[in-house]
């Protein structure tokens, strides 16, 4: 059997991250997004005769096209789909992390590996990630897919907070490499915080939070809009905001004194973002003032933006940890790990760790006043842990583990596949639990 370097495979909301096991990096990072001639809103320019996508020489995508016909072959994904979006329905697979559209998804995996990886699916093993609480039948699908549509080696199914519990081992502030851990996994579409113990997701106690990038950068939009800042073309405004928001945004320590700063001295902490005319190639500029740090300030504050959710991050984790079992708090407390696009902001990880550790030290602090100075408890160690592979945290993981000796042993091979069926994929090999 070959041993080809196995694909790993990332499919995030909001963007995915693919490439080859043992390499640092994704070899491609493109929008989750794919463009199809259905869908009704194709643009009256669109060409009448649909263009043949380079790949299809491919024999594998040869199978395919007689399975659908040629005219379903006619799309695009990534960077390439929002290119074609005038003439093109754009769609989004997946929503709130789980696949939401099947058909689309194996269009996007198929393009994935013939036309971005170049890769035949048959010689690699293939490692993908899946959501916290994900349901089983889910994970049959996938390996339905993958095994039936593009006959690949082996199959792996990764829980993302594992993969990125195993990525935070490269920072210089982990002492143990241990799969015990809170992860904060906070990417374009939702947040989670997942608590892991050996390994395990503790199911019971993981917490959705429904801030997310997309949320931060329509706010940024937003006080951009009520500012009155009109130079903005109306069909660039997001794209502004979501640059505005990674490249001038940052976190407070609080944000009282943070608006005085400005308004005392405000030379020196506004910026000028300088955009180009999406249509015309005009150029313009955009004052950038408080949005700085009131978009990651959503996570602190969030009823600055909604009155519908109004639990800060902190308390969510907090809430997290002491409704696991009471003998993994303290690593879990100790090990909290930042995962994905949005929890990149300067000084997140430290705002975080200062707040977690206020109310757990107010916890304590109370129970030692109820017990009338009898107890005598030991200080909650809380460490929140940032590195530089954070932003691609949970492909990278992946990539560690596929390039391991006993990565082939984990997976689920095309054999026992046709042997059992899709339920095979219930089974996790790593950790002997079943869906």
């Amino acid at each position: 059997m070959s041993r080809l370097a196995p694909v790993v495979i990332d499919n995030g909301t909001g963007f995915t991250k693919m490439g080859f096991a043992g390499n640092n990096d994704p070899s491609f990072i493109q929008p989750t997004v794919i463009a199809t001639r259905d869908g009704g809103s194709a643009g009256s320019g669109a060409p009448s005769v649909p263009s043949k996508p380079s790949y299809l020489n491919s024999s594998a995508s040869s199978n395919l096209a007689s399975k659908r016909g040629i005219e379903d072959l006619d799309f695009y994904i990534g960077d390439e789909a929002v290119a074609n979006s005038k003439t093109y329905a754009l769609n989004y697979p997946i929503r709130h992390g789980q696949i939401d559209n099947w058909d689309h998804m194996e269009r996007y995996w198929e393009q994935s590996i013939f036309k971005y990886l170049r890769c035949e699916p048959e010689d690699h093993s293939f490692l993908l990630t899946e959501p916290p609480l994900n349901p089983p039948e889910n994970r049959e699908n996938t390996a339905e897919i993958m095994f039936e549509s593009f006959n690949v080696q082996g199959l792996y199914i990764a829980v993302q907070a594992v993969l990125a519990l195993a990525a935070s081992w490269t920072s210089s502030k982990v002492s143990e490499q241990t799969l015990t851990g809170t992860v904060i996994d906070s990417g374009d579409g939702v947040t989670h915080v997942i608590p892991v113990a050996e390994g395990y997701v503790i199911g019971s106690s993981i917490k959705s939070v429904p801030i997310a990038g997309r949320d931060l950068t329509s706010f940024v939009q937003n006080l951009l809009r009520e500012r009155g800042e009109n130079m903005i073309p109306a069909e660039d405004s997001l794209t502004v905001a979501q640059r505005i928001k990674e490249q001038y945004s940052y976190v407070c320590p609080d944000i009282v004194k943070e608006f005085k700063k400005y308004d005392q001295e405000g030379d020196k902490y506004f910026k000028k973002y300088e955009g180009v005319h999406s249509v015309t190639g005009k150029p313009y500029s955009v004052d950038v003032g408080f949005e700085r740090f009131l978009a990651p300030e959503i996570f602190f504050n969030p009823e600055i933006a909604s009155s519908d959710y109004l639990t800060p991050l902190p308390e969510v984790v907090d809430t997290v940890v002491q409704t696991s079992p009471i003998d993994v708090r303290r690593g879990l407390y100790k090990n909290i790990v930042l995962s994905g696009g949005s929890t990149m902001f300067e000084n997140f990880g430290k705002r975080l760790q200062r707040d977690i550790k206020r109310i757990a030290d107010t916890r304590i602090k109370r129970s030692e006043v109820l017990s009338g100075g009898k107890m005598q408890a030991t200080p909650m160690e809380v460490n929140v842990i940032s590195h530089k592979k954070q932003r691609y945290a949970v492909w990278f993981g992946g990539s560690l583990l596929a390039s391991t000796g006993e990565f082939h042993s984990y997976c689920h091979t095309k054999a026992e596949y046709d042997e059992v069926g899709p339920s095979i994929a219930r089974h996790n090999r790593v950790f002997g639990t079943v869906g």
